[in-house]
């Protein structure tokens, strides 16, 4: 495996993350995605909301320097979640693991919590490599497939010292 890296998110960054999350077959297994993954318009409101909320920490998942995904920390409900995105020729190497342990390594607040379509057994592994444990199920509508789908919780508690 290639070294592994997260780094800032700058500008010359859209094009590639756009790209990446339109891909139908990440679409399909993420799920719970933008109604219409290839409206740029949307894409671009919504990672500038990203961007400028001070709570969001968003980075650039880099393989040998180049862009291989995106790896996040947020708040949502008074809960910190995590949240990745591989893109699919990185896909299989190990990067979502490295990252995700990278990514839970700068956050020091815990519990951590993650989402998870129940289909996306990858995913599902990635999280359970890194600690995550889960917590509840639901179904939820996924805009990615265009209903309902079952979604995991997932949380990584604090460790005991």
């Amino acid at each position: 495996m290639s070294h592994i890296e997260l780094r800032d998110l700058d500008e010359d960054d859209l094009d590639a993350i756009f790209e990446m999350m339109r891909d139908e077959a990440a679409v399909e297994m993420a799920a719970f995605t933008a109604a219409d993954p290839n409206d740029r318009d949307v894409f671009d409101e919504w990672i500038a909301r990203q961007r400028a909320t001070a709570d969001v920490a968003l980075y650039v998942v880099t393989e040998g320097g180049g862009f291989a995904g995106t790896a996040a920390l947020f708040s949502a409900d008074g809960e910190r979640e995590v949240t990745y995105w591989i893109a699919r020729h990185a896909w299989g190497r190990g990067l979502a693991t490295e990252a995700l342990r990278r990514l839970v390594s700068r956050e020091p607040e815990r519990p951590l919590f993650a989402r998870v379509a129940a289909h996306n057994a990858a995913s599902v592994a990635v999280l359970t490599k890194v600690g995550f444990t889960e917590v509840s199920r639901d179904i939820d509508f996924a805009p990615g497939l265009g209903r309902d789908a079952e979604e995991i919780v997932l949380v990584l508690v604090p460790t005991l010292e």
